[in-house]
């Protein structure tokens, strides 16, 4: 209880602070693709607050829609809603649920966390912002990194090893690939990063082209 806790902080917290990060983008950059594979970044701010905004009986209605295809069914449901609400809207959807217990189908508190701080990144790596993800929410995520999960999101990362330059923090074994806690969070995540953040000899093989 006390660690769900927590994590309810911190996820209060990394909402509220991508709500004002969002507040600020130009209109172009609401449009610009993100490091979420096919979705802008509307989509999946969009995307970042369904679980709050749906009930559960309108997500069955949606999942039924899309013939018990989750994957298919959230990309349906971002893009419809990012085409529907403005992007003053879409901000203020995820401030408002700063404080909902919503979480993912599995993994609890954390796994919400991650949603969050995952998405937050395909937007700001894919924009090139600076924003650093405060170490204590990164923390929680790198420590609950397991190879269930790794495969659920498509991750290959065999064969090497993650070596955080600023955190104490390394996963994995063989040749290292070196970067920022966050950049190897999105590795374990499945995501390409671009050109320029990863060093080490595989750095390629999760460099988007």
């Amino acid at each position: 209880m006390a660690k769900t806790t927590s994590h309810r902080a911190l996820i209060a917290a990394e909402r509220q602070e991508l709500a004002d990060l969002l507040d600020g983008l130009r209109d172009d950059q609401w449009n610009e693709p993100s490091l979420c594979a096919g979705w802008r970044v509307r989509e999946v701010v969009a995307h970042m607050s369904m679980g709050f905004r749906l009930s559960l009986p309108a997500t069955m209605g949606e999942l039924v829609k899309a013939r018990g295809n989750l994957h298919r069914m959230t990309d349906r449901v971002a893009r419809r809603d990012a085409a529907a609400h403005s992007t003053a809207l879409l901000s203020a959807f995820l401030r408002d649920g700063a404080h909902h217990p919503w979480t993912p189908p599995v993994g609890g508190s954390a796994a919400a966390l991650g949603h969050d701080v995952v998405h937050g990144l395909d937007i700001t790596v894919a924009l090139g912002l600076d924003r650093r993800v405060p170490e204590d929410r990164l923390r929680v995520l790198l420590a609950g990194l397991r190879p269930s999960g790794l495969r659920f999101f498509g991750a290959d990362i065999d064969g090497v090893r993650l070596c955080a330059e600023d955190l104490d923090w390394s996963y994995g074994s063989g040749p290292p690939v070196h970067g920022a806690a966050q950049d190897l969070l999105l590795l374990a995540f499945g995501r390409r990063l671009p050109p320029g953040r990863l060093h080490g000899s595989p750095a390629p093989r999760f460099t988007a082209a």
